[in-house]
């Protein structure tokens, strides 16, 4: 239980981020890895309510460091 924690915290911000670097856009990457999430929870891998938060917690910070991260750079 404590890896899905852990990993549950540190995935989907490193996906977004990854994915953002990728795409060159932080909606893009954060599409893409909502979807894998949502694949995810309908093939059954996740049934804890508590992982999903942790989840969508962790899709949100990434989203806004993604954000920061995309000003960052245009502004260079």
């Amino acid at each position: 239980m404590l890896l899905k924690v852990v990993l549950a915290l540190f995935l989907p911000f490193l996906l977004v981020v990854l994915f953002t670097r990728v795409s060159y856009n932080h909606y893009v990457g954060t599409a893409l890895t909502a979807a894998l999430l949502i694949a995810s929870y309908i093939k059954g891998y996740t049934y804890n309510p508590f992982i999903i938060a942790l989840d969508i917690s962790s899709l949100t910070a990434g989203f806004f460091y993604a954000r920061k991260m995309k000003a960052a750079l245009l502004k260079k």
